[in-house]
């Protein structure tokens, strides 16, 4: 199982961007879903979150502004980032806890993109 994540990239401050995070491979289905995100010298953060339900939870600084969904015929998670602020810049990570063909439940990680906001 892979996760891939895309989007990343420099956006002005107020500006916004949209992430799309895909898992491949032998998946049998996916319950939750999440976009985390990482600067230098801190832990990574949770930013939102979604479970196979529809829940949904988002980070205090994101709520408002940031809107996670998730397309599960496609296996795919996305985050549309919106009036994005300079301390938004970060490696946007994506995760997701996949139970495979064999009916084993793993957690995987995208490689991270890079999210740069200019004031």
């Amino acid at each position: 199982v892979q996760l891939q994540a895309f989007g990343g990239g420099l956006v002005q401050a107020g500006g916004s961007r949209r992430l799309p995070c895909a898992a491949s491979g032998s998946i049998f289905t996916i319950n939750d879903m999440g976009w985390y995100r990482q600067t230098p010298g801190n832990q990574r953060e949770l930013v939102a979150g979604s479970t196979s339900a529809g829940s949904t939870n988002y980070a205090e600084s994101v709520k408002g502004r940031f809107t996670i969904s998730r397309d599960n015929a496609k296996n795919t998670v996305y985050l549309q980032m919106n009036s994005l602020k300079p301390e938004d810049t970060a490696v946007y990570y994506c995760n997701a806890a996949v139970i495979d063909s064999r009916f084993r439940r793993s957690d995987y990680w995208g490689q991270g993109t890079q999210v740069t906001v200019s004031s």
